[in-house]
């Protein structure tokens, strides 16, 4: 959309052609692109190719070639309202029954949904109880949420906020955040009231406020959700859970923080599912949001925290926002792990060739086959300490090694990479140039080799977890931001 935008004011005649049930969706981007009524037609999800073009090609041709009525020349952008506060006021019964109303959604949802929650009860935020968690930051109440220090934003959220072709852009401390997906603006203390709803205390609101610094992102039509990762003195100062269930239920910080990104998303983003939140399965990462994180004191020797990896020093809290789409999770058979690293035995150690071995064995090894089966990116691995000090031991001496092994390892020939669906989009209908050869992507030859890992950066290592061995992997690296910052 924004570059049919760019293409419609620059006087070039444009039709948007997309699919009858984003009708919604393309109706919010056209307000926020400010071309509020640019044509649009649908295809078809199921019809050939040639078929559907057939049937919409007249149309488009009309689109393209029929002037302008008056009312398609308006210009103009959804602008919106002025920090409007929505503190209620009336009984708590009124209360309660006014943020649990919902509105029916048309197609693809056919269905009610909440229209200020997450469809669970809430705690009301009266004027008392915003006050109080106030006093959890230094910032003003009516301070608009805004960038903290300089940031290179990646390539997806330049396209989020209209500004495309471009891998990575500058962004300056003091900048307005704009909240996905309709890119309104909001102070503290709306993030404030988002916080009491989700039941947050005083001393959670420096973390919630450093969550809204990201925007609060819901991802593209296929992502399935977000989860956010803690790191710093922070965890212990407000007791997360970095044990046994870190991602289940019953922890406090863990369950209020990470439904109150959902909560941001919906009220200050005006996320609403099927209009401008198209994620067809969604995922249970963001039923009520998904908030963990990391154990440092569970870090093997010269392994660098979360904070450190992206800059920061030991005893500064961040808080990472990451992409839970792809989610593996990589569990093994009772004892099967055990005997893998304590004797070499068993069907792991049959895989990897070293039956009769003892350990500490390569277990990533094991779950290369599925790693990059249908992904081309790197991934945030999410290991218990034990299996962490296994690596350690078997020679990873720090994480960066372990992302530079597995760049390696990701490289396979063209002739293969080429049936992938992803790369059909991200190397320009393979056009464009590919990084390692410098040379056009139709000129290689089948069997040159190509990384499915675009950088070795784009994998993270969260050390986190009970003592029963398991991994989970989920989307690549995310963004991190300064929780110290929002104190």
């Amino acid at each position: 959309m924004p570059y049919i935008a760019k293409l419609e004011k620059s006087g070039i005649p444009s039709v948007l052609i997309d699919l009858e049930d984003q009708r919604h969706m393309i109706k919010e981007w056209a307000l926020l692109q400010g071309v509020p009524k640019i044509r649009s037609i649908h295809a078809s999800r199921t019809l050939p190719g040639p078929e559907d073009v057939d049937t919409f090609f007249e149309s488009m041709m009309d689109a393209l070639t029929r002037p302008l009525t008056d009312e398609e020349k308006e210009s103009g952008q959804w602008q919106p309202p002025n920090q409007q506060r929505i503190l209620f006021e009336g009984t708590l019964e009124e209360a309660q029954a006014f943020y649990q109303q919902t509105e029916f959604i048309p197609s693809p949802v056919n269905a009610p949904l909440s229209v200020y929650t997450d469809g669970f009860p809430i705690i009301v935020p009266t004027e008392e109880r915003v006050r109080e968690i106030l006093t959890g930051t230094s910032h003003k109440p009516d301070e608009i949420i805004a960038l903290q220090a300089d940031r290179q934003a990646p390539s997806t959220e330049a396209r989020v906020l209209g500004r495309s072709n471009t891998r990575t852009m500058t962004r300056k401390k003091g900048e307005p955040v704009l909240f996905s997906p309709t890119n309104r603006m909001a102070t503290v203390e709306q993030v404030a009231v988002n916080a009491v709803m989700a039941g947050c205390k005083p001393e959670h609101l420096p973390v919630v406020l450093a969550i809204a610094e990201s925007g609060c992102s819901i991802g593209t039509t296929h992502n399935l959700g977000q989860a956010i990762c803690v790191s710093g003195p922070v965890v212990k100062e407000i007791g997360m859970n970095v044990g046994c269930g870190m991602f289940g239920p019953c922890n406090p910080a863990n369950s209020t923080i990470g439904r109150a990104f959902e909560l941001i998303a919906r009220n200050l983003g005006g996320s609403i599912p099927g209009v401008n939140r198209m994620a067809s399965l969604n995922s249970p990462f963001a039923r009520a949001g998904t908030c963990f994180a990391e154990n440092a004191d569970a870090l093997p020797p010269g392994w660098r925290g979360v904070n450190e990896e992206f800059g920061y020093k030991k005893d500064e809290s961040v808080v990472m926002i990451m992409n839970a789409g792809g989610i593996q999770h990589q569990g093994f058979r009772p004892g099967g792990y055990r005997a893998l690293q304590k004797s070499g035995h068993g069907g792991m150690a049959r895989r990897l060739g070293v039956k009769g071995v003892p350990g500490p064995h390569n277990w990533l090894e094991y779950i290369l086959p599925g790693l990059f089966s249908q992904r081309e990116h790197g991934w945030t691995f999410v290991m218990v300490p034990e299996m962490a000090k296994h690596l350690y031991e078997y020679g990873f001496k720090s994480k960066d090694e372990i992302y530079e092994w597995l760049y390696k390892q990701s490289f396979e020939p063209v002739e293969k990479f080429k049936l992938r669906s992803g790369p059909d989009v991200e190397t320009n209908g393979w056009m464009g140039i590919e990084k390692t050869s410098g040379k056009h992507w139709k000129e290689l030859p089948d069997n040159y080799m190509v990384p499915v890992i675009d950088d070795p950066n784009e994998s993270c290592i969260i050390v986190a977890g009970g003592d029963e061995e398991v991994s989970q992997q989920m989307g690549g690296r995310g963004q991190a931001y300064n929780i110290d910052a929002w104190r």
